[in-house]
């Protein structure tokens, strides 16, 4: 369990990262339980469980009240047009523990758990917004897997009304399988999100598809064709959903790099298109060249929302939680 006590957890969306979160809580010792409304789902999940190792097992129930009742913690793993009615249920169902969410835009959800959760009564200390950055081209269950967490930055929001005690007991749960925590705010989060993973899925779909009209350019694609479009691949109602969803923030980011683009467009009508094009090319060589980031010195600090706030604005992470959620260990970049 690596310190973390074991819970009752409820995982409802059983795609890439809901599958891979049920797959995850499970060995790591938690009781688990998942629901996903599409029933070739909830088979092959249930087929999944009887083959995975005798201690690391979960059970798949027919609806959401099933797979809540008993739960300490509920993990939403569903895309955000489905976010609202799920939090109906889950107020319809009369549950009042804790309850966190993947979505890959954060705003919308905290401001649906406010009007549902809250308006239902419930606590809206007791939704904490959560995104783990490991998502992939593929998706569905059978893409899923307990190792894709390992070293991912998980994102849990952590705003003036977020209850520290709650914030920290999914951060020792999300650490114990593997995944940086990333204390931020889902207003920071969202714009940080435009930047690298929104407006890069429409670009590697603008890319892609201008491409698809020249089959020699597709039969001559290599490296750059290969990584620059990868997240083309992804389901259109999954990348429809999370850019529409955080449609101000993608805008301003997408309206800047337009913006850069007509640079790189003015630069090959000049006279010297080489020489102008350098200078142009340079910045984004540094940024990418720095990136993934190195590791500082793991230290300990207090857990202060404060503290912890100014810690994910600065690029850092959570790794541990210490038994008494007093301390976190944590890491800026180097």
């Amino acid at each position: 369990m690596n310190g973390a006590e074991p819970l009752d957890i409820a995982v409802i969306g059983l795609g890439l990262i809901g599958g891979s979160a049920l797959r995850a809580l499970a060995a790591a010792g938690h009781r688990v339980l998942g629901y996903d409304a599409d029933p070739t789902t909830r088979a092959t999940a249930r087929t999944a469980a009887a083959r995975a190792p005798q201690g690391a097992r979960w059970q798949v129930t027919g609806t959401v009240a099933d797979a809540v009742s008993p739960a300490d913690v509920v993990l939403l793993a569903v895309p955000l047009p489905a976010v609202e009615a799920i939090f109906g249920e889950l107020a319809t169902s009369g549950y009042s523990g804790l309850v966190t969410d993947v979505t890959s835009v954060k705003q919308p959800v905290r401001e649906l758990a406010a009007k549902t959760l809250h308006a239902a009564g419930q606590s809206l200390a007791g939704f904490v917004g959560g995104h783990p950055m490991a998502g992939r081209e593929r998706s569905g269950f059978g893409a899923s897997e307990a190792e894709l967490f390992d070293g991912c930055a998980w994102v849990l929001c952590l705003e003036e009304g977020t209850g520290l005690d709650d914030w920290l007991r999914l951060a020792a749960l999300f650490t114990a399988i593997g995944a940086r925590v990333v204390p931020t705010t889902a207003d920071e989060h969202d714009r940080a999100v435009a930047a690298v993973s929104h407006v890069p899925h429409l670009l590697a779909a603008s890319l892609a598809g201008h491409a698809a009209n020249d089959p020699l350019a597709l039969t001559l694609g290599a490296g750059s064709f290969r990584d620059g479009t990868r997240v083309a691949a992804s389901r259109p109602g999954l990348v429809a959903a999370m850019c529409g969803g955080n449609a101000e923030a993608a805008r301003h980011t997408l309206d800047a790099v337009i913006a850069d683009l007509q640079a790189a467009r003015a630069a090959l009508d000049g006279p010297d298109p080489i020489a102008a094009l350098e200078p142009w090319l340079t910045p984004g060589y540094t940024a990418r060249s720095r990136w993934p980031v190195t590791p500082g010195t793991p230290e300990p600090m207090r857990a202060d929302p404060s503290a912890l706030r100014a810690l994910g604005r600065a690029g850092g992470w959570v790794t541990t939680v210490d038994a008494a959620r007093r301390t976190v260990v944590a890491v800026r970049p180097a």
